[in-house]
Formats: C-alpha cells, structure tokens, sequence
C-alpha cells in the first residue's frame, strides 16, 4: 500500500473547500466574507431590486450591465429566437408522460443544438459561443413550457413577442397573460436562479468542456447534474415538506417531531452559506405579496413556525428553495416543473461559465486516492477461491 507522502494529495469529501477554478462571473464572499453573492461585482440584493433576468443574463454573458441600446438590441434577438424547431414539438408528443422533465429537458436541448447553425463552430470561438448562449436562453424556456403544456392535453402556446421573458413563459405555461405582479416575481426568481459560482451542475458543465466539447454538451451535462434531489431537485421535496404538514394548526406540532426524529428538512441549510442564504430572504416577502394576491395565506402560516424552528434549533437557515417552492405554488405552477424552471434561468450562468471555461481552457483531470488492495499477483483461475 502506497504511504501518505506517496499519494497524489490531500482527500477532500465532496471537494469542499477545494478551489478548482478562477472566474469573474460569481462571488460568493462579497463584502462581507461570510456568505454573500455577487454577479461580476454586482450583490445579489441590488440586481433583484434594479434588474429584470434579461439585464442579468446580458451581464452574465457579456461582462457588464447593458445601456439601453445594447438591452434593447439583446432583448430583441431574445424575443425572436424563441421558437423552437417543430420537430422537437413532435418529439414532445411522443416522449412517455411519465419521463422526468429534467431528461426531457436534456433530450430537448440536444435536438435544439442539431438546429443550430453554429453548432460546428470551434468550440473556442468566444462569439460564436455568446450567439449560441442566447439562443439556449431563447429556447430553453419556450421547450420546457411546450412539454408541459402538453403533459396537460393541450397544444403549445406560441411565444408571444410583446412579452418579456418572465411573462412570456407564464403565458406560455398557463395560456394566459399573467398579473403585472406575478410577472415580477417570476422574473425576480430566474433573476436569483440565474447564477452561482462554482456548484455542481456549472462544475460539470466546465468539466465537459474542458475537453473542447461543445457549449450544448456542457449545457446537458449541467442539466443531468441539476435533476438531483440534492441540488435543483431540492425545490421540489421542499414544497412537499409543506403539503406533508397539511395545514397551519398541523405545523408547530410536525415540526417539533420532525427536530426530535432528526428528520431531514429540504429547503433550509448550505455549504456555502452558513449565515443565511440572500436569494431567500429576498424572495420570502414576494410570497407574502402573493399569497395576499390570490388570498389564501395556509402555507405562509405553515412555513412561518417551520423556518422559524429550524434556524433557531438546528441553526440551518433557509435557502432559495424554501421560498421558491411556495412562490412558484402561488403561480399556479405544478411542482414537476420546478426544477425544469431552476434550469430555464440557470442557463445563463452556465453558458457563462462554459465561455470562460473555453476562453482560457485546462483539461480538468483530478485525482482519486486509492483505497483498494495493495499490489498482488494474478493466480492461475484453478488455485483462486
């Protein structure tokens, strides 16, 4: 067996605290040092209360907050490029119902990227990858509402161009025009979704593309990795904590068990936030405002003593996924789609991090410490047991 001096280095469970990469894209430090976020310098608290996602995904691919021309002209090559080729739709029909979205996704992205017309583009050309990372943001968004529109017996809802992004996809989803309100809220959370340094589905994405593949293979690498419980399927099992409690004179008492049980509690806790997450704390007021919008207020008062308890017991605050999953109730979205959601904003983020993966590449080749038997010889097949 090889001694400690002999092995490629130190062992690090989960890579934690193993920095792998330099970016320009996220802070997860910010001013602060104990856990903030920050898109390209820019905290997390003044994007959500000045920015709509389009801003936020132009910063993310192209480094800095557009003018009003260069939004205006971003938003305009958005708009048109939603559309998504009829034979995916036709796919669509015949995938079984009860395919996973996150693979349905997967499967929808790799039919797109046989559409495009840059899609033999070397892989290392930066403006190729920046047209090809804005037509993923285009499409993604209208793919995921066309699976769902037909999960529910209905055709697809054509984008609508008057629309931004946020709106566009609940008309597309829901077949109406949604609220002023709700538009907002739904573009404040692909806002918080958009981006997050180094986890797991953007370092997958990084790692495919480091052995100069295509921005769409690191794209459905990042999506594989995202359809996780432990990562983006996360928002998904938080609701399901809620619909388990039932009703608020239900909650102190299950939560109280839950803490005794050591129960696990999706939605609260986060390895790199050990303060508090930001996205969540913005995000918990707009489910207030929208509980009040459709006047049912049962699962803010089932979350509320929930929260409360975790934070104060077992010091796990919340993270996005807490409020998210609520939030995304009170649109009228069905859980299924949550995740699928998480992917249509995170898609911003990764494409950046592909580029500037491709802008300065290194093949990623970690090593693994070996803990098997120590050298041995091979027996003739009669004398092993």
């Amino acid at each position: 067996m090889s001694t400690d001096s002999e092995l490629p280095g130190i062992f690090y469970p989960g890579l934690e605290g193993v920095i792998s990469n330099e970016t320009a894209i996220t802070n997860l430090e910010g001013r602060k040092g104990d856990g903030d976020l920050e898109y390209r310098g820019y905290r997390i608290e003044d994007l959500a209360d000045h920015v709509s996602y389009e801003e936020a995904a132009y910063l993310l691919l192209h480094g800095e907050l557009p003018n009003v021309s260069q939004l205006s002209d971003f938003d305009s090559r958005l708009r048109t490029q939603r559309a998504v080729p009829v034979e995916l739709i036709e796919l669509l029909r015949k995938i079984p119902k009860s395919a996973h979205g996150m693979d349905v996704l997967r499967t929808s992205l790799s039919v797109i990227s046989h559409y495009d017309s840059e899609v033999n583009a070397s892989p290392t050309d930066h403006a190729a990858n920046v047209r090809k990372a804005e037509r993923i943001v285009a499409k993604t968004a209208t793919a995921v509402a066309a699976r769902e529109r037909l999960l529910a017996g209905l055709e697809p809802v054509a984008p609508d161009a008057t629309l931004d992004h946020a709106a566009n996809f609940l008309y597309m989803y829901n077949g109406t025009k949604p609220s002023e309100s709700m538009a907002k809220a739904f573009d404040l959370s692909l806002v918080l979704y958009a981006e997050h340094e180094l986890n797991a589905s953007t370092f997958a994405a990084r790692v495919t593309v480091s052995t100069l593949s295509d921005i769409y293979s690191g794209i459905v690498a990042a999506v594989g990795t995202l359809k996780g419980s432990l990562h983006g399927g996360a928002n998904e099992e938080a609701w399901k904590v809620l619909v388990e409690v039932g009703s608020p004179d239900q909650a102190e008492d299950w939560i109280q068990d839950a803490l005794v049980k050591k129960k696990r509690i999706m939605g609260f806790g986060h390895r790199v936030y050990k303060t508090g997450d930001p996205r969540a704390r913005i995000l918990k007021d707009w489910c207030q405002k929208l509980a009040k919008e459709i006047g049912d207020d049962r699962w803010e008062k089932i979350a509320e003593p929930i929260e409360r308890e975790v934070t104060i017991q077992k010091k796990l605050p919340p993270n996005v996924d807490w409020p998210t999953a609520r939030l995304y109730h009170y649109m009228g979205l069905k859980t299924e789609v949550y995740t699928p959601i998480f992917a249509l904003a995170r898609v911003a983020g990764w494409a950046a991090h592909i580029i500037e993966q491709l802008d300065s590449n290194r093949l990623m080749r970690p090593r693994a410490r070996y803990t098997g038997p120590a050298n041995r010889p091979i027996k003739p097949i009669d004398q092993r047991g």
